[in-house]
């Protein structure tokens, strides 16, 4: 078993929290229920025994005080808090749950429930057997549009397959693009891997990022464009690579489909036509497409967040057409990675329950869950009303966009709301029936990473706190209950691991746990796609058939392009909102524990010192941010690094943080973007006021 546990009783684990991360970690148990100290495991090529500091003191969180021990029955007014339940026994917790779920079939049919999750864990066995119990309910089934629906749309465009160069090519590059990310906040594994490439090739960091994060105070290069114009940036950037003679004319005839259209496209998408757009220098386009097309080994790294707009997909096609016009995929060390979920090829019949899918089923919007409890016809179609939801994984109520509309849909009398949580979350307290649900150390999992190469296989390290159950045990005893049959209802979550693992050709579980990881690293042609793209030409795409990623498709560009979809500054609304994440939290993950908070200070907007003079806003004065949909009183901080018109708010704090009792995603439209959907976090108008 990899690390050092020769002193110390160290077991293997993985961090749940963050999917393009998904450490490798060292837990020290102290005994059956109580862990010291965590770190990265050193042995893991990735991890490399570097992991962020929230996770370093997850002991603050595991045996938190105000961690959910036994399951509640709610007996005062919704919103309220702990102090609005009772404890009750398990088994009526489940009898209640069970019987509103059938009584809501009974009434309205078995659409009327909905189970409802997300990534709160990114267990494949504990985060998606939920999955299992709606397939063979028939309830209403989820498209999962929180976090990745646009951006893997952009990409697939483009490149076909999801996957790329290893992450740890990156310490062979000599140019490093970070686009759409702050790994110092988020993937800290990432910057370990920058460092070996900067001290031992003088490699040169570029991050592309409208606004100053940790990451691009580190960097050689920061492009701080305007939010949502990084399609323009991208598009002149080609268009100096073609211009200049910087584009590899040879690789784009091998590797690529219809080169020579793209050419024709951008030369008309000059750098000054970029600058209007992206509010960058055209000096600045023009440098950066000098230093990518003039170094082969440039590794582009592509994040989630310049997707999370309503041209998002367009946007990170754009970007992910950058290694294919210089051929950087070819060198040690170049072409690109947004994520490796392509390379795993794991047969997760038995977890997600696919043999009984019936596709007849309506799906809905988990962005859009404010709509779908408010009734809204769109979504709803001609099918009933969401009289039960069992939530997992997940706190909707103040991570979904239109948070006010998502609380007015909760408080609806009619509607019967179970949620399985380790904390009393906002969502939880607006709950019927609240089960306490065990952490990642205290229950058997599986872990595939979206940023690296290794699958990971974890068994317990101490007994579950309180009376706190795993969601696959709690599935399975609501399973029961239901009537509802299926293999994965029968046997325990380690048999599951062990029975995919072996019918997806890959070692049993004790071996792969015993391993501590497999890597699944492709060999370097199929990583660089030089035996060929994800299509079944083998080429890359420079003009997609966006149809195939998705119903509205009409909308988008033909070829890479500034798709003019995004929620822009007028006159009323003079300033551009991105709800960017925390260093201290992950999502709502983290905002309970005391550490965190107080690193974090309170909810911060950031505003160019230039509005705030024109606005007669002094540091720290507290201000008024608003749209159509809500207003929400934040304190300000003189920032200069982001552009004039830009307002940044970091993090998603509890809503009580906040004056009003309202969180920044009261401000964020659940417009669906196209071509699929996904949640546009980073795309909005606001007004800023001075408070009276």
């Amino acid at each position: 078993m990899p690390g050092d546990t020769s002193s110390v009783d160290y077991r293997t684990s993985a961090c749940p929290h963050d999917c393009p991360s998904t450490c490798a970690l060292e837990v020290e148990r102290l005994d059956e229920r109580r862990i010291g100290k965590v770190r990265g495991a050193a042995a893991n090529g990735y991890t490399a025994g570097v992991i962020c500091a929230k996770v370093a003191r997850y002991a603050e969180r595991v045996h938190h005080p105000d961690r959910l021990t036994r399951p509640l029955r709610r007996v005062g007014d919704k919103g309220m808090g702990r102090a609005a339940f009772v404890e009750i026994s398990w088994d009526e917790a489940l009898d209640r749950t069970s019987q509103a779920m059938q009584r809501a079939t009974q009434k309205h049919g078995p659409e009327s429930v909905w189970p409802y999750f997300y990534a709160g864990t990114m267990g494949l066995v504990q985060r998606d057997g939920i999955e299992r119990l709606r397939h063979v309910m028939r309830y209403s089934r989820q498209h999962s549009t929180i976090c990745n629906t646009l951006s893997d749309a952009g990409w697939y465009a483009g490149a076909g397959a999801k996957w790329g160069v290893d992450p740890r090519e990156m310490a062979e590059a000599d140019l490093i693009v970070i686009w759409g990310g702050n790994p110092v906040a988020t993937q800290v594994n990432v910057m370990t891997h920058i460092s070996r490439a900067r001290k031992n090739r003088g490699a040169k960091l570029v991050v592309i990022d409208p606004y100053r994060t940790g990451t691009a105070e580190q960097a050689d290069m920061h492009l701080c464009l305007r939010p949502g114009t990084d399609g323009a940036l991208a598009c002149a950037v080609m268009h100096v690579l073609f211009k200049e003679g910087l584009a590899d004319r040879a690789y784009m005839a091998r590797y690529t489909r219809d080169a020579d259209r793209l050419e024709k496209h951008l030369a008309l998408r000059t750098p000054d036509w970029a600058a209007k757009i992206t509010g960058l220098a055209a000096d600045e386009i023009v440098g950066f497409a000098r230093l990518y097309g003039a170094t082969k080994r440039a590794y582009l790294r592509l994040g989630y967040g310049f997707s999370r707009s309503r041209n998002g997909a367009a946007q990170m096609f754009a970007a992910s057409c950058l290694p294919a016009v210089t051929g950087a995929w070819q060198y040690k060390g170049g072409g690109a990675m947004y994520g490796m979920a392509g390379i795993y090829k794991l047969d997760k019949a038995l977890i997600e329950g696919r043999d009984a899918i019936d596709k007849s089923v309506r799906v809905l919007d988990q962005s859009r869950i404010g709509p779908v409890l408010t009734g809204d016809r769109r979504d709803l179609g001609d099918g009933p009303p969401v009289t039960a939801l069992f939530i997992q994984n997940t706190n909707p109520v103040v991570v979904c966009p239109e948070s006010l509309v998502v609380r007015d849909g909760f408080r609806r009398n009619d509607l019967f709301v179970c949620v399985h949580e380790q904390f009393m979350t906002d969502t939880a307290a607006m709950a019927d029936i609240v089960l306490p649900a065990t952490t990642f150390l205290e229950h058997d999992d599986i872990y595939q990473a979206g940023g690296h190469t290794h699958l990971q296989v974890t068994k317990k390290v101490i007994e579950p706190v309180g009376e706190s159950r795993s969601n696959h045990d709690v599935i399975c005893a609501l399973a029961k209950r239901l009537g509802a049959r299926h293999a994965g209802f029968e046997i325990t979550a380690w048999e599951i691991i062990d029975r995919m693992l072996k019918s997806s050709g890959l070692p049993d579980a004790e071996t792969a746990y015993r391993m501590g990881w497999i890597d699944l690293t492709p060999d370097f042609r199929s990583a660089h796609f030089l035996d060929g793209f994800g299509y079944a030409d083998k080429r890359f795409h420079f003009s997609p058939d966006w149809k195939r990623w998705g119903e509205d498709h009409k909308r988008m560009p033909e070829l890479p392009d500034h798709m003019e979809a995004i929620d822009a500054a007028d006159a009323e609304h003079p300033f551009r909102l991105v709800a960017a994440p925390a260093r201290q939290f992950l999502n709502t993950s983290f905002t309970e524990t005391p550490t965190s908070r107080a690193r974090e200070g309170r909810p911060t907007a950031l505003i160019h010192p230039r509005d705030c003079d024109a606005l007669g806003l002094a540091d720290g004065a507290l201000v008024l941010i608003g749209n159509k949909r809500a207003e929400v009183a934040v304190h300000i901080r003189r920032f200069d690094g982001l552009q004039p018109g830009v307002v940044v708010v970091e993090s998603i704090w509890p809503n009580a943080a906040f004056r009003d009792g309202m969180g920044i995603n009261a401000l964020i439209a659940a417009d669906a973007a196209p071509p699929h959907g996904g949640a546009v976090f980073h795309d909005t108008a606001v007004w800023l006021k001075p408070t009276n």
